[in-house]
């Protein structure tokens, strides 16, 4: 390429969620010299959204409220005039709802498409399951971050192995790094606290991570739980830290920018979800140095190495995740072997810098099929 190719990164929303995290951190260090970055959504503002302009990437968004109404129609138009004007030379779309609207507009103007797959499809809607197959034969690609996505695509979609890519999540090291930073006022007087980041989802199974700590409490009075996130499930978890009797040490703090410091301040991190593929949290927490405790689940044992560099337990078994806070909690010397193992890990297999790069082998591999670049 002579000169940097305009390529379209598209998000739903550009909030405080996975997927705009991604495709937040691949925009900003796309290789300039060979891609101009571009990102579109379909509702303005959010977190990533400011990020993103400050940056001087060119942010757009087309309104659309609904695929199949009047916004979906207009935000097409606008979508297909952008893509002339601008001359994008590929789309990658972050998640279902753009995928679905990204298909017909990149096959009608012969415009590669890249596909991220970063879930399980039986975690969202039927409506965009059925949308997703189209685009499954449509892409020219379709990246995931974990092989247990890669499994389930094609064994249980008849996704062809040629198509998918595997490009493992990556960490910035440079701001997700091991160090001591004052505790917020939250949990300053905690003597070690247990902490979870993530948004407030049902399948984040933060009631699980509740539970679990009221149970290894009483032996241990002086340690706080730690839930920084937003979401739907707020009014509920609240709830049920009254029920429990953890009104005093239990702390929930809104989502914000500031994740590393959040995470520097726990000396434990636990992911205690139902589902998950390949998670940012976790492996951001991993990066920091803490002991990370995660649910055997999806690709998180892709990134926990069990006894080495985080201890995992079973979603079915819920004393298996308070023996691990129990085992945690009471050695510190195995808190800090695998706070260190985690770190090296996150550092030396997740870094940012191979995960764009994997990005970048799957634009070229793509655009070298379909003859644009040789």
């Amino acid at each position: 390429m002579s000169e940097p190719l305009p390529v379209l990164l598209m998000a739903r929303e550009l909030g405080s969620g996975g997927c705009e995290r991604d495709l937040a951190r691949l925009a900003k260090a796309l290789d300039r010299t060979r891609y101009s970055p571009h990102v579109a959504c379909f509702r303005a503002g959010g977190f990533r959204f400011e990020e993103l302009k400050e940056a001087g990437i060119p942010v757009l968004s087309f309104s659309i409220q609904s695929l199949v109404r009047f916004s979906g129609i207009s935000g097409a138009a606008a979508m297909g005039r952008y893509l002339r004007r601008h001359r994008i030379g590929l789309i990658h779309c972050f998640d279902a709802p753009t995928a679905a609207f990204a298909t017909l507009a990149a096959l009608f103007l012969r415009i590669p498409l890249v596909a991220a797959n970063l879930w399980f499809r039986g975690t969202i809607p039927k409506r965009l399951q059925y949308a997703l197959r189209i685009v499954d034969r449509m892409a020219d690609a379709i990246v995931v971050n974990s092989n247990a996505v890669a499994r389930e695509l094609t064994r249980q979609e008849g996704v062809s192995p040629d198509l998918i890519h595997l490009c493992h999540n990556g960490v910035d090291t440079t701001i997700f790094k091991p160090g001591a930073v004052p505790r917020p006022p939250e949990v300053r007087d905690a003597s070690l606290v247990v902490g979870s980041v993530c948004a407030l989802r049902p399948e984040k199974r933060l009631d699980r991570l509740l539970e679990a700590f009221a149970c290894v409490r009483p032996s241990f009075p002086g340690t706080r739980l730690l839930i920084v996130g937003s979401g739907a499930t707020l009014p509920a978890l609240q709830a049920l830290r009254k029920k429990l009797a953890l009104e005093d040490a239990c702390v929930f703090a809104p989502a914000n920018k500031d994740v590393a410091d959040w995470m520097r301040a726990m000396d434990i991190f636990v992911l205690s979800s139902d589902t998950e593929s390949f998670p940012n949290a976790l492996l951001e927490a991993m990066a920091c140095g803490c002991a990370v405790i995660g649910s055997r689940v999806g690709g998180v044992p892709e990134l926990i190495e069990d006894g080495r560099s985080g201890l995992l337990f079973d979603t079915g078994d819920p004393s298996s995740l308070v023996d691990a806070l129990t085992k945690l909690i009471q050695d510190a010397r195995l808190r800090r072997k695998l706070g260190a193992s985690a770190a090296v890990r996150a550092c030396s297999c997740f870094s940012l810098t191979r995960s764009v790069h994997c990005v970048q082998e799957v634009y070229e591999k793509v655009l070298r099929s379909r003859g644009r670049i040789s």
